[in-house]
């Protein structure tokens, strides 16, 4: 007890430390300041939020460099878009109609976005400009199918320089006592000639037989044409081996006319009358626009004992003798049939009919 109470009076007597001591006014002031209030919490807590607002919309929001982008991709898609749907128009135009149609179809139409729209004297100046305005941007459309319609006509007139025959004339005029004459046109590959390859030889054209009797007999009664789709420089030297009189007239590639991957002869442009023109090959419907003017021959392939050019000289013989005045008509009437073999039997046949008839009219005597 004595212990206890001696430590109470202690405590009692002994001065306060600092810390514990009661604050003086300025110590008091400085204390206040520092102390965290009510109010200073809430402010800090809206400053806070505030912040946070901020940086999220300057996060959220892109910056001027990437609103710009933006801008610049949504014009080039919109030229982008412009452009393809030009070039897809003017590609199914190109496809369906021809440069006539599309020239007449457009024709009203350029017509009447050139002409100027009628502005009062007294109008006012927005009114004025408005029509200058309509004027000026109607151009453009007229400008771009103009511009379409010339593209158009020169690479159309390229095309033909390339598909077409060399000239519409491929034959110069006959002299006026031939006028009469008729114009046998033959194929080169696989009727009077055949391009055979072998690995120890390479290429070699070996020629049909009969080929050069045949072309001889046939110069002195018809103006002969050799008509080939390959190139010229194939074309002169073999045929030069086959006549050696220079009688028949060479026509190659650069004649023909290039049509759905093919070349075909046009017999159209000859310079001669159709009436008055025959086309032997051993594809004669397959290569030959005129299918009309056309004698089919077998395909020769190398055979020793073929006989086809000399058998078709009876029947050429009697075309040149006849002179039909449409040698269309007389093809038609063999048309499905072997033509030498065809003509050969109708000879006997007519031979026969004369005998019945000579042998008639001996016993009518």
């Amino acid at each position: 007890m004595l212990r206890l109470a001696a430590a109470r009076s202690r405590a009692l007597l002994l001065p306060r430390p600092a810390a514990a001591a009661a604050p003086s006014s300025s110590s008091y002031s400085s204390y206040a300041r520092g102390a965290p209030s009510p109010s200073s919490y809430a402010y800090r807590a809206a400053s806070s939020a505030a912040a946070a607002e901020e940086a999220a919309a300057a996060a959220a929001a892109p910056p001027p460099a990437a609103r710009k982008g933006w801008v610049r991709g949504l014009l080039k898609f919109g030229v982008f878009t412009t452009l393809v749907g030009a070039i897809g128009g003017a590609g199914y135009a190109t496809h369906a109609y021809s440069l006539s149609e599309i020239d007449k179809k457009t024709l009203e139409f350029r017509k009447e976005m050139t002409t100027p729209i009628p502005v009062a004297e007294d109008a006012s100046e927005l009114e004025k400009f408005r029509a200058r305005a309509y004027e000026t941007a109607m151009k453009v459309p007229v400008a771009a199918i103009e511009l379409y319609l010339e593209i158009r006509a020169r690479i159309e007139d390229h095309v033909v320089g390339f598909t077409e025959p060399a000239s519409d004339k491929l034959l110069p005029d006959l002299h006026p006592d031939d006028q009469n004459i008729f114009t046998l046109v033959v194929d080169l590959t696989d009727t009077l000639v055949c391009n055979d390859w072998q690995r120890e030889r390479g290429w070699k054209t070996f020629k049909r037989p009969g080929v050069e009797a045949f072309l001889q007999h046939m110069a002195n009664m018809y103006e002969v044409v050799v008509y080939s789709d390959q190139l010229q420089m194939y074309v002169d030297p073999v045929v030069e081996r086959l006549d050696s009189t220079g009688q028949i007239r060479k026509l190659s590639r650069p004649a023909t006319k290039y049509q759905d991957g093919k070349h075909y002869r046009d017999l159209s442009k000859l310079n001669r009358n159709p009436a008055q023109v025959l086309y032997v090959s051993a594809h004669a419907l397959e290569s030959c626009l005129q299918p009309e003017n056309c004698v089919t021959v077998k395909p020769w392939k190398l055979e020793t004992d073929d006989t086809e050019l000399l058998d078709l000289i009876p029947f050429l013989e009697y075309l040149a003798i006849a002179r039909p005045s449409d040698i269309r008509a007389v093809l038609a009437s063999y048309q499905g049939h072997d033509v030498a073999k065809e003509f050969r039997k109708r000879s006997k046949e007519l031979e026969r009919h004369k005998q019945q008839k000579q042998r008639t009219s001996i016993w009518r005597r």
